[in-house]
């Protein structure tokens, strides 16, 4: 008897012991649909989850699966929900783009995502079809740890802060702007939210009587409240549509400890520079005056903006949150200031401890020039003088399924005419041509990604690109001004401890090397995260491995040829 009730307990000791090496299934229940809401008191339609935008958070430990049945109640609108930064290992065709991984989830259906969140960290998730993110589709995902693991920093409490842009105009009104001969632009945004709150001013010129309302509590400022001497880990997300930005909180300095899910080498900032995709965790300590409340500003950089700033307050427990600072706000730094921008990304290295090795070379060099070009008179952006176009069958399905004829199966170029391109000037042929041809990549190879900024359409004037990789980290190998030199620049590579991230910018005039190995089978998106600027063609596909993906499931399918 005793030896039978050992047997039992010792399955049941080994039973939690996998229940845990495993994780929890966490399941999620979302209704899609537009509400009227006033998120910077301007009232307009929202994408909206359960009601709300931004969206529920996602928390989670490492190694859980994430079960969400996403019902689209859009009416008239499909849907694809991308999980960001999630790697979808074994699961591609839940990465959520549509286009590339599945078929949208038509109106009044339900589409069941399901994911291991394998690595804890700080990650998001947003819309993926069309212009809809900048309509209200995002939020959060948190993962710890699994219990027992320490990190390697320590702190009190955890808050969560999305940053966002904010347009007035629907994103119908942009995408048709944005298509349409004469081009028009869809210009700065409006506003800019704290956890989905701004402030625009009602008493702009021009503005419908009722429309907007400055004392609807909707669009009060965010307040997260702290009690003086604890240290606050905070997990900044941005998923801007357009904006740079910079954050900053009056009279604390931040020690940045995360990027996208990796430890970093602990640095100070006095502001936190954030571009589309990024996420961050910073650690500050309520250690100033408690008698009072203070600022928290963010700003957009990297454009000449009309956007005012957007504002939220730093509670000092036992201050009431409505409090207002007894200072002016802080105005962040001047926005073409592109130096210090560029410092702090050369800053960003992995924490002794956790590096994550680089391969020393690779097998594959892709140069990518990003560009503003004109195709049959429709202003497009292009990667080596190609913009890009989405086809109507999702990539994984026509690999998986061997459907050749729904997409050019030429290669895309691998590089441009470096030696003759100015990058300075508006190039003399602003045509460009249009392709739904991806990059094939050898299984298990090492590839190098060179982005190249250069000069627009508008002389004088080149833009910052945050690049958003699916399916994968990378590691970041360096960055530099002016125009890459492949045969000097890569000896300046830093193979020692860099950073991996999922997200990275290039700057005006700049270069920015990363390094991935294509050791996930699927096939993923690489493009820069601003959404307007992904919709004119600025991105590129890279399939790997599809060959070893067993049965696709029919969720994803339903469009097309599929």
């Amino acid at each position: 008897m005793l030896t039978k009730f050992l047997g039992l307990w010792c399955l049941v000791c080994l039973l939690v012991v996998i229940g845990v090496a495993e994780g929890r299934v966490r399941h999620h229940r979302w209704e899609v649909k537009y509400e009227y809401k006033s998120p910077d008191c301007f009232n307009k339609l929202v994408i909206a989850i359960n009601g709300q935008s931004p969206g529920p958070t996602i928390r989670a430990q490492q190694n859980d699966t994430i079960v969400v049945e996403l019902k689209n109640s859009l009416l008239t609108e499909n849907v694809a929900i991308h999980w960001h930064g999630i790697r979808q290992i074994g699961t591609p065709w839940f990465d959520g783009t549509e286009g590339v991984t599945q078929c949208p989830t038509l109106p009044g259906d339900t589409m069941v995502y399901k994911f291991v969140v394998d690595r804890p960290g700080t990650y998001l998730y947003h819309a993926h079809y069309g212009m809809q993110r900048e309509g209200g589709l995002y939020g959060s995902i948190i993962v710890s740890p699994p219990d027992g693991v320490a990190e390697p920093f320590s702190y009190d409490y955890d808050r969560s802060i999305l940053l966002n842009d904010w347009y007035h105009k629907s994103t119908y009104e942009q995408s048709t702007g944005l298509s349409s001969i004469p081009f028009v632009w869809v210009g700065e945004p409006q506003s800019l939210l704290i956890n989905g709150r701004g402030r625009f001013n009602c008493s702009t010129p021009g503005i419908q009587t009722g429309l907007c309302n400055a004392t609807n509590p909707q669009c009060a400022p965010y307040s997260f409240t702290v009690i003086p001497g604890k240290t606050y880990r905070l997990r900044i997300g941005s998923l801007t549509s357009l904006a740079a930005l910079s954050f900053e909180i009056e009279g604390h300095n931040m020690t940045v400890v995360e990027a996208d899910g990796h430890y970093v080498e602990p640095f100070v900032v006095k502001n936190l520079f954030i571009y589309s995709g990024e996420t961050y965790s910073v650690l500050i300590k309520a250690d100033q005056d408690p008698s009072r409340n203070y600022w928290s500003s963010v700003k957009v950089v990297s454009r000449n903006s009309t956007t005012p700033n957007g504002l939220a307050t730093l509670n000092y427990y036992p201050n009431h949150p409505r409090k207002s600072p007894p200072t002016v706000p802080p105005q962040g730094p001047a926005w073409n200031d592109v130096e210090s921008r560029l410092a702090q990304s050369l800053a960003i290295k992995a924490r002794h401890g956790y590096i994550h090795p680089s391969p020393q070379k690779s097998d594959r060099v892709i140069v990518m020039l990003n560009t503003q070009n004109l195709v049959n008179g429709f202003y497009r952006w292009s990667v080596n003088n190609v913009s890009f176009n989405l086809p109507h069958t999702p990539y994984l399905i026509a690999l998986k399924h061997k459907l050749k004829h729904v997409f050019d199966q030429n290669p895309p170029p691998e590089g441009y005419d470096a030696a003759n391109y100015d990058i300075y000037s508006v190039a003399p042929n602003k045509n460009a041509t249009t392709s739904n041809a991806i990059y094939k990549l050898e299984f298990n190879s090492t590839v190098d990604i060179i982005l190249q900024n250069a000069n627009t359409m508008n002389p004088n004037n080149s833009e910052t690109h945050p690049w958003h990789l699916h399916g994968h980290d990378f590691w970041v190998l360096g960055y530099g001004k002016g125009k890459f030199n492949a045969s000097v620049d890569p000896s300046n590579y830093n193979l020692d401890n860099p950073i991996m991230k999922n997200t990275v910018a290039v700057q005006p005039y700049g270069w920015t090397a990363l390094r991935f190995k294509a050791d996930n089978p699927g096939v993923w998106a690489f493009h820069c995260h601003i959404e307007s600027h992904f919709y004119m063609g600025m991105g590129v596909v890279f399939e790997e491995g599809v060959e070893k993906l067993g049965p696709l499931p029919k969720s994803i399918m339903g469009c097309a040829h599929t």
